[in-house]
């Protein structure tokens, strides 16, 4: 069974901004804290931000500031609004759950690629 469902994604210039949305399921999105991850070229799956069921935030420092995690509880979906993207952020972005005992099994991912 799918458990997220990631879209969004796209070329984007630097400057430029993105919104990615993840639909998961409801047992796992009403239950646990939800994570927008990426994963670059030849770099480690790291986690950029974090929302809990009540809505307090956390955000890797290399995105504070530019990027925010929200999520609609009557949707069962969570949301990143991308702001500022540099080259960097290039990668496949992913959501699952944020939790001690691990994570459930990821889904496609979606591709952000920001070039001139």
């Amino acid at each position: 069974q799918v458990q997220f469902v990631e879209s969004g994604g796209g070329l984007v210039q630097p400057g430029g901004s993105l919104r990615l949305s993840c639909a998961a399921s409801a047992r796992i999105f009403s239950i646990y804290p939800m994570g927008w991850f990426r994963q670059a070229p030849g770099k480690q799956r790291e986690l950029v931000a974090r929302i809990t069921t009540g809505g307090s935030t956390n955000y890797a420092d290399s995105v504070k500031g530019r990027f925010t995690i929200s999520r609609d509880n009557a949707k069962n979906t969570v949301y990143l609004q991308m702001n500022s993207l540099k080259p960097e952020d290039t990668g496949v972005y992913y959501c699952n759950r944020v939790y001690y005992s691990g994570y459930e099994p990821w889904g496609q991912g979606t591709q952000v690629t920001v070039s001139s």
